[in-house]
């Protein structure tokens, strides 16, 4: 749905230019700037170091429920139906719990979430800062994101921004696009 909606906006902006005028159209690939930018590495890595603990810290709490629930399941014909009830209690409280940590930190609006924004936003601005400059050094009136929703079937590669914007942002550029 995003690609058929990028695809259309970019088909009326085409036809909006009078058929005279020349457009001058440019992308690049900013998954490759995100690689190579130290500050984006960076973030990455407090990211994946977050994201790892909170792992280990989930797998801990579905292995205790496992071992809680093993138990149970070998002691429960001969527990008493109040020690059994308590226990059921406990295990459904523990998967609460286990449920609440991952929607806590990995859901839609979790820790995750708002520490990527925290930590990349500057990071995306920063790079746009740099689009948006080049961009204009260059004369281009359309500048896309190729590793973005939009779908480009064919980009000649004289047009790829990606290496002056590295330069722009002072990155040591690699061979990677």
């Amino acid at each position: 749905m995003k690609r058929l909606f990028s695809i259309i906006i970019f088909l009326t902006l085409l036809s909006l230019a009078p058929a005279n005028a020349q457009m001058k159209i440019a992308y690049f690939n900013s998954e490759a700037i995100l690689k190579e930018l130290p500050d984006a590495v960076d973030a990455q890595v407090q990211l994946n170091k977050l994201v790892a603990d909170w792992q280990q810290e989930l797998n801990k709490m579905q292995e205790d429920w496992k071992k809680k629930f093993d138990e149970y399941d070998k002691r429960k014909l001969i527990m008493t139906e109040q020690r059994r009830a308590d226990t059921e209690r406990e295990l459904q409280d523990m998967d609460k719990k286990i449920a609440d940590f991952r929607n806590q930190n990995f859901g839609q609006n979790g820790e995750l979430f708002k520490k990527q924004n925290e930590l990349m936003k500057p990071v995306q601005d920063r790079i746009f800062k740099a689009v948006q400059e080049v961009a204009k050094e260059e004369g281009y009136d359309y500048v896309f994101d190729k590793s973005g929703d939009i779908l480009l079937m064919y980009a000649n590669e004289k047009y790829d921004l990606t290496q002056k914007i590295f330069i722009k942002l002072k990155v040591p550029v690699s061979s990677g696009k």
